[in-house]
């Protein structure tokens, strides 16, 4: 792997570094806190105290049994779920708008969450509804939705803007298939499956999250290989190529990555819209870097999606999916976005 290429001098890029350790630390301090309302909010009445006791382990002499039960098997996955997931998708989006080169384009809007969606389907309809078959279904529709674009935008070499196009078209055939799958099975069934399909993280059991969170947590560490790609692929594909990047290998393991990534979250919260859209925007504003920057990608998309769900749980009169309360946001995040590169292209 080459190595990475500085924007600028060398005095410009210590202080975009330590402009993004500092945002960094702001949304890790965040999360934090956000979590722990997380951890303490609910219909059950908790203190902080009891919920720092129940975090130290169990059993705790100052807490009571039902309080851990709360605390560290209700409360703590959702949490845990909602922070690694986010980070996940963010990193994901991240990824794809720097090989594209266009804020639009995220696993989202190209087609993989309705590709994961399609699998869920398949698998809920072929294996009976056995929970290894959902998510091994939603995992392989992912990869193969993610192929099959790769395949058709690969004509002649792989080309940014048809990239995204292709993606667009693939994702309105699968949500046409997905609607016509859930007309044709039995309502019980299809009332499942939509639900799972608004993106939710009602489902984050221990049992689901932990193995989910430390398959992303290991995906999350290879970021640091492709840092160096991803910079050197912002300089676009004739520059990249000069430099020694072999471009497709590069290109498709960083795809893979990323799909990976989507994917699995997908499988356990089902498709959460917009966080991989509008998490490395946010956090490439907030940093002030010319590319998108990982790590606060990661962080924002973290504290977006945990936000996101406590907001979905306590905030709104009835508790609904997160992914109705993302897709709100997400809504005025594109539009505020389409219309300021509108603005930019006069």
């Amino acid at each position: 792997m080459s190595g990475p290429l500085l924007l600028g001098s060398e005095r410009v890029h210590v202080g975009l570094v330590r402009r993004e350790l500092v945002v960094c630390a702001v949304l890790l301090v965040a999360a934090l806190g956000l979590g722990f309302v997380g951890l303490w909010a609910g219909d059950f009445p908790l203190t902080p105290a009891e919920v720092g006791g129940a975090l130290l382990g169990a059993p705790f002499p100052a807490v009571e049994p039902i309080v851990y039960t709360v605390v560290v098997e209700w409360h703590l996955p959702r949490v845990v779920a909602a922070l690694v997931f986010g980070a996940a998708l963010a990193a994901s989006g991240a990824i794809f708008q720097t090989i594209t080169r266009n804020p639009l384009a995220s696993p989202d809007v190209m087609g993989l969450a309705n590709g994961s969606f399609t699998g869920m389907l398949l698998g809920l309809v072929l294996l009976g509804g056995a929970w290894a078959g959902i998510m091994a279904g939603a995992l392989v529709g992912g990869l193969l939705t993610a192929a099959l674009i790769y395949v058709l935008a690969l004509r002649d070499g792989l080309r940014d803007f048809r990239f995204i196009v292709v993606g667009i078209g693939v994702s309105a055939f699968l949500a046409a298939l997905n609607s016509w799958i859930l007309l044709r099975i039995d309502v019980e069934t299809a009332l499942f499956a939509s639900a799972w399909g608004a993106g939710t993280l009602n489902n984050a059991t221990a049992g689901a999250v932990w193995p989910a969170a430390a398959f992303l947590v290991v995906l999350l560490l290879l970021l640091p290989w492709g840092v160096a790609s991803l910079r050197q692929l912002e300089l676009g594909d004739d520059l990249a190529r000069s430099t020694g990047l072999a471009l497709d290998r590069h290109r498709a393991a960083l795809l893979l990555l990323a799909v990976a990534l989507v994917s699995a979250v997908t499988t356990v919260a089902g498709p959460i819209a917009f966080v991989a859209l509008a998490a490395p925007q946010i956090a490439r504003r907030l940093v002030r870097s010319p590319g998108i920057p990982l790590a606060a990608s990661c962080c924002t998309g973290a504290v977006l999606l945990l936000g996101a769900d406590l907001v979905a749980q306590h905030v709104v009169p009835l508790t609904v999916p997160v992914g109705v309360v993302t897709v709100v946001i997400g809504g005025a995040y594109l539009t505020w976005l389409l219309r300021r590169e509108m603005r930019t292209d006069r």
